[in-house]
Order: C-alpha cells, then sequence, then structure tokens
C-alpha cells in the first residue's frame, strides 16, 4: 500500500496537526507500507526557519515545498503563506502521485482538498480527506470580513466536491460528522476517528515533577492552558474568573504555548493587575507529561459558534496525565458531552464567571473530586482515545480503500 499524507507541517514540526500525522505516518511505515508526506519547508513556531527539501525518517519520505514565510500572526501573511503553498503543492503531487495510490489530504492549510483533489482525479489516485476543522465556517464564524455570505456559498460548493469525489472523510467527533452529512456527503464516506495524544504521556506526581519546583510552583495551586491560544479559544470568561480569585495567592493561571490570542490575554492580565498568571513558550514533545502534570485542573475552551467545526484535540493530553478538565463554551458541545459522559470535567458557559468560581473552587477544595475525576480521564485515554486505538481504525480504513 502506498499512501502520500499533505499537511502543511511534518516531523519535526511540534505542532498538533504535525506530530498526530507523524505518529500515523511512522507506524505506517514500520509496517513496510510505502509512505511519503508533501508538506512545506516551515516550522509551525518559526516560519522564517527552512528545512530541507527532501529527507528520509523512518522509512518515510519527506517532500517539503518551497513557500513564503510570513507565519500565522497576519491573516494576509497567512492567506500568502497558504497561496504559495498550494502552486507549489500542484506541481509537487502532478510527480509524486501515481495512478491506484491513496492521497490523504489534511486541512492545513484550508481548502488544500481541492487541490489534492483536482490532481488526484487527473492521476487516477484516491483521496481521503482529513478534516480537522471546517473551512469556511470556521473562517465566517470568526467574523473573517472575507466570508460574507455570497463568498461562503461558493468557497463552500468548490469545498463540497471535494468532499464528495474523496473516497472517505475523517472527522475527530460526531458533531463534525453531522456537520458533513448536511452538506451532502453519504453517510458511508464518513469515519469518525478521534485525534490523540503520545503514547508516552503519563501522569507525574507533583513532588517528581521538575518543572513544578524550576518555575516556582511547588506549593500552588496551578490551572493550567496548554497549547494553542488562538482565535477559535475564548478566554474573557477565565480573565474574569482570575480577577475574582486575585485574593488566593496560592491560585496560579499557568498558560504555555503561543498563538494569536496570546497578546491579548497578556495585556488583559496587566489591565487588571493579575500577579496570578505566568506564561511559558512551547515545550518539546518529550517533556509532554512533566509539562502537562504541572496543572491541577487544565483549561480547554471553545467559542460556541465553532462547535463541530473544531474539536480541541489538547483534551487528550489532558486526560492521558490524568487531570481534570475545566471547560469554557457550550454545554452541548463535543467536549462537554465527553466530561459528563466520563465524568472527567466540569463546563462553564461563556460569561459565567461566577458560577465557573464556585465550580473552580470546588475542585481546588476537594482533593478526593480531583482525584476522581483525573483517574476517569486517564481511564477514557486507555481505553478510548489513545494512539493504539486511533491508528488502529486508520490502518483498517486504508486497507479497506486500497
Amino acid at each position: 500500500m502506498r499512501v502520500v499524507f499533505v499537511n502543511r507541517y511534518f516531523f519535526p514540526d511540534s505542532s498538533a496537526t504535525s506530530q498526530i500525522l507523524t505518529d500515523l505516518a511512522f507506524n505506517l511505515a514500520a509496517e513496510n507500507h510505502e509512505v511519503e508526506v508533501v508538506a512545506s519547508r516551515q516550522l509551525y513556531e518559526d516560519p522564517a526557519f527552512q528545512l530541507s527539501s527532501y529527507d528520509v525518517v523512518r522509512n518515510v519520505k519527506i517532500h517539503r515545498v518551497r513557500t513564503t514565510r510570513f507565519g500565522r500572526m497576519s491573516l494576509v501573511g497567512r492567506a500568502i503563506d497558504y497561496i504559495t503553498f498550494y502552486l507549489s503543492l500542484l506541481l509537487s503531487l502532478c510527480f509524486i502521485l501515481k495512478r491506484g495510490d491513496i492521497v490523504v489530504a489534511k486541512t492545513d492549510p484550508p481548502m488544500v482538498s481541492v487541490i489534492v483533489g483536482l490532481v488526484a482525479k487527473c492521476k487516477g489516485a484516491k483521496m481521503i480527506n482529513w478534516l480537522q476543522d471546517i473551512f469556511p465556517e470556521v473562517a465566517s464564524s470568526l467574523g473573517v470580513s472575507l466570508f460574507s455570505s455570497p463568498v461562503t456559498s461558493i468557497v463552500k460548493s468548490i469545498r463540497n466536491w471535494s468532499w464528495r469525489i474523496a473516497i472517505n472523510n475523517v472527522v475527530l467527533g460526531e458533531r463534525m460528522a453531522q456537520l458533513v452529512y448536511a452538506e451532502g456527503v453519504c453517510s458511508n464516506k464518513v469515519t469518525i476517528i478521534p485525534n490523540w495524544t503520545g503514547d508516552k504521556v503519563e501522569s507525574v506526581a507533583h513532588d517528581a515533577n521538575p518543572l513544578r519546583k524550576q518555575w516556582g510552583l511547588s506549593d500552588k495551586f496551578v490551572i493550567e492552558y496548554s497549547g494553542n491560544m488562538g482565535r477559535a479559544h475564548e478566554f474573557d470568561t477565565l480573565i474574569e474568573l482570575a480577577s475574582q480569585l486575585r485574593d488566593y495567592s496560592d491560585i496560579v493561571f499557568l498558560f504555555i504555548g503561543d498563538g494569536a490570542n496570546k497578546s491579548y490575554i497578556q495585556e488583559r492580565v496587566t489591565e487588571l493587575g493579575l500577579a496570578s498568571f505566568e506564561f511559558k513558550g512551547y515545550q518539546p514533545r518529550e517533556e509532554l507529561s512533566y509539562s502537562l502534570s504541572v496543572g491541577d485542573v487544565h483549561v480547554v475552551s471553545l467559542l460556541p459558534a465553532l462547535e463541530g467545526l473544531i474539536v480541541p484535540s489538547k483534551l487528550y493530553g489532558v486526560a492521558a496525565v490524568g487531570r481534570p478538565v475545566l471547560f469554557f463554551g457550550d454545554a452541548g458541545g463535543e467536549v462537554p458531552l465527553i466530561l459528563a459522559r466520563e465524568e472527567c470535567g466540569i463546563t462553564v458557559g461563556i460569561g459565567e464567571s461566577e458560577v465557573g468560581v464556585k465550580k473552580l473552587l470546588q475542585l481546588y477544595n476537594d482533593s478526593e473530586l480531583r482525584q476522581r475525576m483525573g483517574s476517569n480521564a486517564r481511564r477514557m485515554v486507555e481505553e478510548k482515545y489513545n494512539m493504539a486505538a486511533s491508528v488502529k481504525k486508520w490502518k483498517l480504513l486504508l486497507s479497506s480503500s486500497a
């Protein structure tokens, strides 16, 4: 079986989509499948950095195409990066794809499935879409002015064509699957395969965690947010909650990562004079067990308008280290339904900071409740949301599609 993956980022990049794709590609290559990846030469955290144009890592052939390198902080610069990736990708796939290949298109950059679909049809390859989010609905929901109703309708119709010609569309959850069905895609062309965290991510006790001591958090109750602080996530409710807890000197809000909203969060924290916030950069993947285990409670958030369009993958890493989740967003969303079913977290509605304070203090004051929720979260990962389970589903899908 020959499989070609397309995503803007791949190993050694540390972004979430890169890590998940890297896991799957290396697993397939280890079973002697022929695996190739087409990606950009950028790193998610350092767009100016330029990786080599071709490499072979663990039997995976990596083709890296040239693009502009404006980065993700500017919407205009990001759009130009996307366009140059599309053009380079089109040329590259014309040479790489062969009749009978399976080509898997992730959704970074948006609409890449259209480029991949065109080449796949011309070359006689079979396409699978791997939907990490649903565009242009995400952009429209975030208020991007370019995506007014007429433009969104045109882009959706082109996008839907790429979904319909695919032999399958892999989605992350039930809400996302329902949205894809609603666009006219047959149910036998949609497969739910959740994302995952690394199989080596485990819980580390506070007294055995060097980062707790190194960061001066040994005697603190840590509320942690780890990952992308992007436009899809809501932070005002958490900031207001923190303001109401400013007299609790032992409570610290730890933010690890980066993203478009990081500067906004820092500005708001400064404006409100909140000394309880600390910020750290992304941590190496091999250190995730330590960095994720620093927290006593983890924050996950998603704007209600984006429910079903995105599923926050940070949930799986939090669950892997056995910590309860404090979710900010729609109570009927994908993550809250999981938290309620598995009894591993609490949901707070957007703007309900006073309710959030009460629920957080319940976790703060009840170590047995935290332990029980954390244990439930870890068991959930071991039984359902782990790399082995999801990779197995991928292998079954690919083998049945070959």
